[in-house]
């Protein structure tokens, strides 16, 4: 199982009260990230995407989703070789 390595910093924020997170479900976030829900199911189920499980569903907080896409943005600057 592949672990995230910011998930210490996340449990800790989800000590927070659950009225100060915003959780987003599967749908919500395959649609932001422009996958299909099945992608994101496995990205739960392997450890990439820390979610919490109510009842049958998946919620995952925003702000994980958010931490990937900022630490995914590959920079336009490459190094030259010379």
């Amino acid at each position: 199982m592949a672990t995230w390595p910011h998930l210490p910093n996340i449990i800790g924020r989800m000590n927070q009260t659950f009225a100060e997170i915003r959780f987003l479900t599967v749908g919500e976030v395959a649609q932001m990230m422009r996958v299909s829900t099945m992608t994101v199911y496995r990205m739960v189920h392997s450890g990439d995407i820390p979610a919490i499980r109510f009842g049958r569903s998946f919620r995952i907080p925003e702000s994980v989703v958010l931490e990937m896409a900022q630490e995914s943005v590959v920079s336009d600057k490459f190094d030259q070789v010379g």
